[in-house]
């Protein structure tokens, strides 16, 4: 979990141009109807995919 929210899938923020693996992942995860969003670890710099920590898996 990362900051009350569970994470569900990393990407390498590196990733080729034109190219938004994380967005993409997110819009598949919110048209199955979990509430998905995409946040920057500045630290591991990676995308997170994160839903929030009592949404339904």
């Amino acid at each position: 979990m990362v900051n009350g929210r569970t994470v569900l899938e990393r990407f390498p923020a590196g990733g080729p141009r034109g190219s938004w693996p994380a967005e993409e992942f997110a819009h598949a995860r919110r048209m199955e109807g979990l509430p998905a969003e995409v946040v920057m670890d500045l630290d591991t710099d990676t995308f997170l995919v994160v839903v929030p920590g009592d949404a339904p898996r």
